[in-house]
Parts: structure tokens; sequence; C-alpha cells
């Protein structure tokens, strides 16, 4: 075997190595009492709001959190508050990435904020239809969209159609408290398919 001949192995090698790598992306799973949610996340175009999205999975911050507000034919949105409807402390805001070409499609995952557009945190809503005014352009800066449902589409379309109330100063509030029991990544192994609890 002559050096250039083992040099285009290592070559077709690494780039298929590289290739595995790429195929396995991250995945988080939202166990909730009315079903199993999974997302795919894109750190490669949101790696400011993924990172800081993991950040809240990992410490276990949406553990016992809710889907406090749920609009029919719009979205769902939880991530910052108790079943009591106390709202949780958070980090800093981040960076509003939603100028990465990602759409507010359905099924989509994107940040919450306030009418700042630099000051999401926790909160996360789960777009059930193609929500273009949520995109960036003339009315505004948009939200930012960093990753996908897998699966439990189901179950989204299910919270979304709950009955909901008034509850103190928040509209929309489930009448029966719809909680994140466990918000926890889930390991991929891009050969298989095959997807484990990284926790």
């Amino acid at each position: 075997m002559t050096t250039r001949t083992l040099y285009s192995l290592c070559c077709a090698l690494l780039l298929t190595f590289s290739g595995l790598l790429q195929a396995a992306p991250t995945l988080v799973t939202l166990e909730t009492n009315q079903g199993i949610i999974e997302l795919e996340l894109d750190g490669d175009k949101a790696p400011k709001t993924v990172a800081n999205f993991l950040s809240y999975v990992d410490e276990g911050f949406y553990n016992g959190t809710v889907f406090h507000r749920v609009i029919a034919g719009f979205m769902i949105q939880g991530g910052g508050f108790t079943e009591a409807m106390n709202k949780k402390t958070t980090k800093a805001a981040i960076e509003n990435e939603s100028s990465n070409g990602l759409k507010n499609l359905p099924g989509t995952i994107a940040m919450a904020r306030t009418q700042h557009p630099n000051s999401a945190t926790a909160q996360f809503f789960i777009n059930t239809v193609n929500n273009t005014f949520l995109n960036p352009g003339a009315r505004g800066p948009g939200y930012a969209v960093f990753g996908k449902v897998v699966n439990g589409m189901d179950i989204v379309m299910k919270i979304s159609r709950l009955p909901t109330m008034s509850k103190g100063m928040y509209r929309d509030v489930p009448k029966s408290p719809v909680i994140i029991v466990k918000a926890y990544r889930t390991e991929q192994k891009a050969d298989t398919g095959h997807k484990k609890a990284a926790y």
C-alpha cells in the first residue's frame, strides 16, 4: 500500500467519523403528566440558546414546572412557573438568536421573552401552527427557534386543547395543571438510532 493510498484511506475514515458525530443531535425528553415529548435541539444554528436551555435542564430547573399558558391554534408555553403559579428565579437573560434561519413552524420550540429582544431566560414555547408573525421581520426582532419536537407532537396538541382559565394576573392557564415531571438529556447512538436517558 502506497503512502498516498494510506493517506486517502485515513482522510475517508476521518470524514466518516465526523459524519457520525454530526448525525447524533442533542435530544431532550420532557416527561409530563400528559405524556412524553422528545425534543431535538439545533446547537449549530442556535448555540447560545441551546447552551442556556441545557443548563436549565441539567440543573433540574424544569422539574416540577408547568405549561402555564396554552392556546389552541397557537402554542403551549412553560418552563417558568411552579404548579402554584409561583415564578421561579432564573439566571441572566441571553442574546436573541432569532435571525438564525430557523422559523416558528409547527412543532418547533422557541424561547419566550418580554418585549425586550434580549430578555429570554428559561421559559419556552412549542408552536402548534405556522406562526410566521413570530419570525424576525418588519414586525420586530422575532423569537428564537432552537429545536423541534421529534416525538410526542400528539401530546403537545392535546395540551394545547385543554380547558383554560384565568388565575390571578395570568390568562390561558390550564384548569388542570400540566406538569413537567422531569426534563433530561437523551443520548442517541448514531449507528443504531437507539436512545437512552443521560441522567
